[in-house]
């Protein structure tokens, strides 16, 4: 009997990895390839996009040299979301880098559009903030760029976050498209009306004819042509945000469900029953769209999480994570100590670019112990920030709380988790929750399994972590971080003269 499989992409921020998904749900291949990131000024972070391509490409022809014989029904996507980059259509070529979604260097052109009145219309159309993360300004800092530097005609380009690069380079060049879930994090995306809204292109002055069409993130977008190493004609059936490729993944599909997703930064995303403008701080999205109906969920995003972990590790001079983690649990507490890791501002539910790290509460007897488990607990800190918020204006409560990434392996940091939020979370034994989200779309769209209340039993064990830290405990230990953010979002001259 023949084995068949999905392929399915996960293109992230610091590697992009293939997984080979059977029909019981299990990983039957998976490889990985890295992806290099540029920093040319402080506070900007870019890709390119042939790297990414060429990385993706990479982890494909591993992953399926592991398993020749498996017969590959289909290709779905999960991919970094925010990240934004135009290309020529004619060429293919791309026009400059890739701007992704750390980077803030539209931050002024956000101030400006806020301190005209346009942030309360944005907000309602399309459920975000205007902050340098999302890609709405980044597209007009592309088109400027490119204008200047001699551009072609708008209409021989192409704009896209990386779900619609991926299936322009996988169908050969001809299909320029993406799905609901990437195109509701432009910040151009009518969440209400599910299309290319025509004021917000005019506010942020982008042509409509260079945006991809925009179908559900189960759909056969087009077949793979000329990519080596896959076969002509392979349906390439979803294209989802990795984020929410997670919660799908994850199966939290009834309202009040959620997930957090631990990577470079981390996502916290809650499904809802219906459309509900985002309470300050955190955003309301498209969760995915199935069959034309949007599934949407409230989200915070947080911008430095788990990249704060090798920084301390080199700044404390530890050979790596894992040792740094080992230092950070050789104390039971971190004695006052914090770190606010700000490095590129602060994301949700603080929006505030201007702000940067912070380590407080040091005092002597303070050492290199403190300052790792402070690494540690800022995750989780942060991660309480955003349901403090998302919990008292969810409608349909909170219920079961996944994790998933690389530091979800680790059971010190998600009992830190648990802690902060009083709430049990649910470990997963694999962490390629995004990429199984993608092959589970995929595979509901070539027919692979037949509904979604088939993917229960196909869907991997789960751990359970219970909070036990006390309430006193924990409620000191917040009145701390506050402290620390506060002065993480101090002005710099402010910080000089305290």
């Amino acid at each position: 009997m023949t084995l068949r499989a999905i392929l399915a992409v996960d293109e992230g921020t610091t590697n992009s990895k293939a997984v080979l998904v059977g029909e019981d749900g299990v990983i039957l291949a998976s490889a990985a390839c890295p992806v290099a990131t540029r920093h040319p000024r402080s506070g900007w972070v870019e890709q390119n996009a042939q790297v990414i391509w060429d990385s993706t490409l990479n982890a494909v022809q591993t992953c399926i040299a592991q398993r020749p014989e498996v017969e590959i029904l289909g290709l779905g996507i999960s991919n970094q979301r925010e990240s934004i980059l135009i290309w020529d259509r004619k060429t293919g070529l791309p026009l400059g880098p890739v701007i992704t979604w750390q980077c803030r260097r539209t931050a002024e052109a956000c101030d400006a559009l806020k301190s005209a009145g346009h942030e309360p219309e944005v907000i309602a159309r399309t459920g975000l903030p205007l902050d340098p993360m999302f890609p709405a300004t980044k597209v007009r800092w592309l088109l400027d760029a490119h204008r200047d530097a001699g551009a072609t005609a708008s209409d021989d380009i192409c704009i896209g976050t990386v779900d619609a690069w991926l299936i322009w380079k996988f169908s050969g060049g001809t299909v320029h498209a993406c799905d609901t879930s990437n195109a509701a994090r432009t910040q151009l995306f009518n969440l209400a009306e599910m299309r290319w809204d025509p004021a917000l292109c005019e506010l942020f002055d982008v042509p409509r004819g260079c945006l991809p069409a925009v179908h559900d993130s189960s759909h056969v977008f087009g077949t793979t042509l000329d990519v080596t190493g896959l076969p002509d004609g392979l349906p390439i059936a979803a294209a989802i945000g990795d984020s929410h490729g997670a919660l799908f993944g994850h199966g939290a599909v009834r309202a009040g469900d959620g997930k957090i997703t631990f990577g470079t930064g981390s996502s916290v995303m809650t499904t809802i029953s219906e459309f509900v403008p985002p309470p300050t701080g955190i955003t309301t999205t498209i969760a995915w769209s199935l069959n034309g109906t949007p599934t949407y969920a409230f989200e915070g995003n947080i911008l430095v999480s788990a990249a704060i972990l090798p920084w301390t590790a080199s700044l404390l001079g530890q050979p790596d994570v894992a040792s740094l983690l080992d230092l950070a649990k050789t104390v039971e507490s971190t004695e006052g100590v914090n770190l606010v890791p700000a490095h590129v501002g602060l994301g949700a539910p603080h929006w505030n670019s201007a702000a940067r790290g912070v380590i407080s509460g040091l005092s002597f007897p303070s050492g290199p112990a403190h300052i790792a488990r402070a690494a540690a607990e800022s995750m989780a800190f942060q991660v309480q920030d955003v349901f403090a918020i998302i919990e008292p204006n969810s409608p349909d409560g909170i219920g079961q709380l996944f994790v998933d990434g690389g530091p979800s392996r680790d059971p010190f940091l998600m009992g830190l988790v648990a802690d902060y939020l009083d709430h049990p979370v649910s470990t997963c034994e694999t962490t390629e929750s995004s990429a199984m989200g993608a092959a589970f779309l995929a595979g509901l769209a070539v027919g692979l399994w037949p509904e979604v209340a088939s993917l229960d039993a196909l869907r991997a064990k789960r751990g359970h972590l219970a909070p036990s830290l006390p309430a006193q405990t924990r409620a000191q230990h917040l009145v701390q971080w506050a402290g620390a953010v506060t002065r993480a979002t101090l002005e710099p001259q402010s910080q000089t003269n305290s």
